[in-house]
């Protein structure tokens, strides 16, 4: 149960302010110092060792946490000074072209490139001819598809020329992303 301030405030008036005059008196630390002088009597010396080497004790180790709380807060200012110079290095990363931007792109280059078989697939462009006849158109649309969007960048997933390729003997899927800076 909580106390009420007015409870509170009545104990406050209610309290003998006077019998702390006892402890404010000249003749109190004579009898704080007689009282520490009968103590070993009262008490026994084994009291008093145990009683000393707890309190040796508990200095120690307040000692030892002020030096540790010393040397942690001087490297947690070394730490935020070290964080302030540090450059922020922006992140880069890869986005896939937009699906309909690619169609758009091989749909006009199609028409460009008639002895080839160009599709889309997301971001993703196949360049394929059955023969080798092709090679030099092959060439350049791998080209133009490298010089084709603002911002792409063109990677080669797939790439196979010659009679090695099973299907098709010139074969590159490419993948399409732009470059996203954060």
């Amino acid at each position: 149960m909580k106390p009420d301030i007015k409870d509170i405030q009545q104990r406050i008036k209610n309290f003998n302010w006077r019998s702390l005059k006892k402890y404010a008196k000249p003749s109190a630390a004579d009898d704080f110092n007689a009282f520490l002088e009968k103590l070993p009597q009262h008490a026994g010396k084994t009291m008093l060792i145990l009683a000393g080497v707890a309190w040796g004790a508990a200095g120690i180790i307040g000692l030892y946490t002020t030096i540790q709380m010393k040397s942690l807060t001087e490297l947690r200012a070394e730490w935020e000074e070290a964080e302030a110079l540090k450059p922020l290095v922006p992140e880069i990363k890869d986005v896939a072209v937009n699906a309909t931007e690619v169609q758009q792109f091989v749909e006009q280059i199609k028409n460009i490139y008639t002895g080839l078989e160009i599709k889309s697939s997301g971001p993703t462009i196949t360049i394929s001819s059955t023969g080798t006849g092709a090679f030099g158109q092959f060439r350049e649309a791998i080209g133009h598809v490298q010089n084709g969007g603002s911002g792409w960048r063109v990677n080669i997933d797939k790439f196979c020329v010659g009679r090695e390729c099973k299907g098709a003997q010139l074969f590159a899927s490419l993948k399409i992303n732009k470059v996203s800076v954060n």
